[in-house]
């Protein structure tokens, strides 16, 4: 996930652009902006290799070519806002005709082709004010842990706050929501480790969501025969409970 970047009056940005040229004029151009100042800290020529140096470190502003190779920066754009919202993006361009849909995107501004050095800074101050309102937003209101799930090329944010239940299927772990399942990698043992303030085990192979629990009540399984079964609020399935874990779930649901 992309984290806050931590510095003060300088901003971290990454800079996509499917020509070589064309990006060492924008880091000639990044290095001599000095209001705000800004770093460039990693450049991509095409989408792809920007969304894995986009997962890879903090970021603010990403200047995003339109016309690539593969994904272009609109598709890209896309992705990088889904990835973090938080994110300023400001498209570079040679092309004037995508503005309409640029903004749509709520791009924070759309520069075209050459770049004069005075642009860029009136676009990056847009940028620092926008940032400086997000951590100003952050510092008042503590920010809500969220996964960040990749499925068929997608990635989404799913708020933890959304999460009824945790299953581990085979080498991977169902993520459900009163809405929708997602497919998350990872392993259980870390997740409660994590999360075990809101998640309690119920099973070998569940976690639930404290607030969701609905009720207990007598289940039978084809495979483990007379037992316990959780039911919770939201999804009309039950999840079985463990003998080991029916004392913790009985006193959750009778609180």
């Amino acid at each position: 996930m992309i984290q806050a970047n931590g510095l003060t009056g300088v901003l971290n940005v990454l800079v996509v652009d499917d020509e070589s040229l064309a990006r060492a004029r924008m880091r000639t151009l990044l290095a001599d902006c000095t209001a705000p100042a800004a770093r460039c800290v990693g450049e991509a020529a095409n989408a792809v290799q920007a969304m894995t140096l986009a997962q890879q470190q903090p970021l603010d502003v990403a200047l995003i070519d339109i016309h690539m190779p593969g994904a272009d920066g609109l598709a890209l754009a896309r992705a990088l806002q889904a990835l973090d919202p938080t994110v300023a993006i400001i498209f570079v361009t040679a092309h004037a005709e995508h503005a309409v849909e640029a903004f749509d995107l709520a791009a924070l501004d759309y520069l075209t082709k050459p770049v004069r050095l005075e642009r860029l800074q009136m676009a990056l101050q847009k940028a620092e004010r926008s940032t400086q309102s997000r951590r100003g937003l952050e510092a008042n209101f503590p920010q809500e842990d969220v996964l960040i799930i990749q499925e068929r090329g997608r990635t989404e944010r799913v708020p933890l706050s959304q999460v009824l239940y945790f299953k581990a299927e085979l080498k991977y772990v169902t993520v459900r929501t009163a809405t929708r399942s997602y497919i998350l990698d990872g392993s259980l043992n870390e997740l409660e480790e994590k999360y075990g303030a809101d998640f309690v085990r119920i099973h070998r192979n569940a976690l639930i969501a404290r607030r969701a629990v609905r009720a207990l009540e007598k289940h039978f399984d084809a495979e483990e025969g007379e037992g316990w079964a959780v039911r919770l609020n939201g999804v009309d399935e039950l999840l079985a409970v463990s003998r080991r874990q029916l004392a913790a779930v009985r006193e959750l649901v009778s609180r």
